[in-house]
């Protein structure tokens, strides 16, 4: 297959994805070019090519505008999240998802509010197995980027296996995108799957 070109100039989280995985069920082109003018577009374009199955590379070519190009190794097109969306898995186990969209815990005294939100996450670990992935949106996501007891405790939740998603729309808006230090960032196609796949969700 031809090379192809998609531009998501002027689109939202998550149309440039939604886009590139149409293109990609659609035609499965051994190269394809796509260009976006925000960095969480470029950042979840390239991850989801990437699980997909190409090389990426990207490229700023103007200022604010990137081209993430693509080129299919062979690899199958069923990536791990693709397999784990569709897989039967007992009702027993089950999957918890938390989603975390301040930065404190509760209203009234925004100090105590961040103590007990890094209580929080220090203690979810006590869900055992169940525990599957945590979401950061909205004011949440500045947890990722903030030295403290909150961010030491997402480290180590995503250390043992758990998934931190960050939003990326949220931490361009916060200025955030070089800060963060731990998670993947995340699109709204991904974080509207994982709410859909999770058994149960926790909101604090």
């Amino acid at each position: 297959m031809a090379q192809k070109e998609l531009d998501c100039r002027g689109l939202a989280c998550p149309e440039p994805v939604v886009r590139t995985r149409k293109l990609i069920e659609t035609f499965r082109p051994a190269e394809l070019n796509v260009t976006v003018d925000n960095a969480p577009a470029c950042e979840n374009v390239s991850r989801f090519l990437t699980r997909n199955g190409y090389s990426v590379s990207s490229a700023v070519v103007d200022d604010g505008l990137w081209v993430v190009t693509g080129k299919d190794t062979g690899a199958s097109s069923v990536n791990e999240d693709d397999a784990d969306f569709s897989a039967c898995r007992p009702a027993a186990v089950g999957r918890t998802l938390v989603l975390i969209t301040t930065q404190t815990l509760g209203r009234g005294d925004d100090a105590l509010g961040e103590k007990l939100m890094g209580n929080f996450l220090a203690s979810l670990p006590e869900l055992g197995s169940s525990l599957w992935r945590v979401v950061l949106l909205n004011g949440g996501v500045k947890l990722s980027a903030k030295e403290g007891s909150a961010l030491d405790s997402l480290k180590k939740l995503s250390e043992s296996g758990v998934g931190v998603f960050v939003c990326g729309t949220c931490l361009d808006h916060y200025g955030l995108m070089e800060k963060k230090q731990v998670g993947e960032t995340t699109n709204m196609l991904d974080i509207v799957t994982s709410l859909s796949l999770a058994d149960k969700v926790i909101r604090p």
